[in-house]
């Protein structure tokens, strides 16, 4: 496109300045007129430029508490106006309003108030009007008009301004346009989500501003992208740009770990979302070493989290690993250093903050959407189903075991003792299929499963996994219960001196 247009009349009304200022200079030396209102307007006669009030073009007063200033015919028209329609030129004429090339508006922050936990008529009154109503506009008409609709593209816009003298193509303006509708469109959607808290309108509205071209997707013939604030979760220190397998994993990794948060130094292995390799000790480097013991063959590649410091001890340890990421909420200086000495290797410190509270994924020509799984089973919380109750040591095997199966891909069964993962059968078809699974690969890696525990994320219809189990030397099981067959599996567990917890929640995961 051509259609190139030299600027000559600005509006700017902005909430944030900060970046504001060259901009204005800028304008001011290129000749252009500008008009403004209310704080933006004294923001520019403080810098000494000239500039004119809107009341001065409206002929009408700021109102309603500074609710209603922009929004006039003679405001409007100067922007929605076609420069090559001769009914428009003519209508500009008679009714003396003037052109405007030029809008820049940022608006009133909403999200940050909702987010600062304001009263909701705090938050009701950032609720921008005026602001959206000109982005809407001034990106409609782009064919004449430039629309600046972010503080964030503040400096973009100067370049573009100081570089092509003010004299921009229709290729510039459209550029702005659809980062103008980018911010309207997601600003829209924050206030419809803060209305619909409680999901009583069944519509799903999500918006996400920051995003990041991945070098590829699942495979590499396949485009892949992230869309979310990854800076606000964690700080990466050393490494490549992580895939979108690796942040798939990562996902996983830091779900996982969240059971753990507070407890003694927890060390855990992922690959293909799963874990491999987790056990909880007196301290990191045994952690560690106890989790690779797990499966010492899938850990090569896997990613590494920790809930606690990563030391020097255990980074020696981790260092002999090839892997591909390494989370954790510190690290030492020496161990950080030791760690950067391979350049690929991607180091993050996990920040302090909530998980997102919904999963959605894509199903068919739609989308799912659920609550995130908070419930976590706690040893108040089970019950013995069989007359045989499990030790204090069972029973904290069996938590930990559970935590474990909760973050493991359907069918699972989760095999632990002394909070050590021996192994788990993952995403199996069957849950006899799961179990034997975990026992061939316990045994492969030398555990004696004598005294183990066993995790099932859902019910037993029949009793052949804990006759299974009992066979294997498992002492306990924790499952979810409910199955109408119940009692088969609890006769068998009470026959055989085997112990069983029912939480009576069930732990899916697809």
């Amino acid at each position: 496109m051509s259609n190139n247009k030299t600027i000559k009349s600005a509006l700017i009304s902005v909430f944030s300045k900060d970046g504001l200022e060259p901009i204005v200079r800028e304008l001011d030396a290129q000749g252009v007129t500008i008009y403004s209102t209310g704080g933006t307007e004294k923001f520019i006669n403080d810098l000494g430029i000239k500039v004119i009030p809107v009341e001065d073009v409206t002929s009408y007063p700021s109102i309603l508490g500074g609710r209603v200033k922009t929004l006039h015919p003679k405001v409007f028209g100067g922007i929605l106006n076609r420069q090559n329609h001769d009914g428009d030129v003519a209508e500009m004429s008679e009714f003396d309003i003037p052109q405007i090339d030029v809008v820049i508006v940022d608006l009133y922050p909403f999200e940050k108030t909702v987010a600062s936990g304001a009263p909701n008529q705090d938050i009701i009154e950032k609720i921008d009007i005026g602001g959206i109503s000109l982005i809407r506009a001034a990106a409609k008409n782009y064919a004449d008009v430039i629309c600046v609709s972010s503080v964030n593209d503040y400096a973009e816009f100067l370049k573009l301004i100081a570089d092509k003298e003010g004299t921009l193509s229709e290729d510039d303006r459209k550029a702005f346009a659809a980062k103008a509708f980018n911010v309207s469109s997601h600003y829209d959607s924050a206030i419809f989500n803060y209305f619909n808290a409680d999901n009583a309108i069944t519509a799903l509205k999500i918006s996400e501003s920051n995003g990041k071209v991945l070098r590829y997707g699942e495979n590499p013939h396949q485009k892949g992208f992230f869309f979310g604030n990854f800076d606000e979760i964690f700080t990466k220190l050393n490494g490549k740009e992580l895939s979108y397998n690796n942040l798939l994993d990562v996902d996983a990794a830091v779900n996982l770990m969240d059971e753990f948060k507070n407890d003694s130094p927890t060390f855990a292995i992922l690959k293909h979302n799963n874990a491999c390799g987790l056990a909880q000790r007196e301290t990191l480097h045994k952690a560690y070493l106890d989790a690779l013991a797990g499966d010492p063959v899938s850990a090569f590649g896997g990613v590494l989290i920790s809930n606690a410091e990563i030391d020097v001890d255990t980074a020696t340890e981790i260092h002999k690993l090839f892997c591909e990421v390494v989370i954790a909420p510190s690290f030492s200086k020496e161990a950080l250093e030791l760690l950067k000495g391979k350049k690929n290797r991607i180091l993050l410190i996990l920040n302090d903050v909530e998980l997102a509270q919904k999963t959605v994924r894509t199903c068919l020509n739609g989308v799912l959407v659920q609550d995130r799984n908070n419930v976590t089973d706690t040893k108040d919380k089970v019950t013995n189903a069989t007359t045989n109750s499990p030790s204090n040591e069972e029973l904290d095997d069996l938590i930990f075991a559970s935590k474990i199966c909760k973050h493991t891909k359907s069918n699972t069964i989760v095999l632990v003792k002394g909070k050590q993962l021996c192994a788990s059968g993952t995403g199996q078809t069957s849950r006899v299929d799961a179990l034997n699974q975990a026992i061939h690969k316990a045994q492969s890696f030398n555990f004696d499963l004598k005294g183990s525990v066993m995790a099932s994320d859902a019910f037993f219809p029949f009793p052949d996994c804990v006759e299974i189990a009992n066979n294997a030397g498992i002492t306990a099981v924790i499952q979810p219960g409910g199955s109408i067959k119940d009692q088969l599996s609890i006769d068998y567990c009470n026959d055989n001196n085997v112990s069983m917890v029912f939480t009576g929640t069930r732990h899916f995961k697809h």
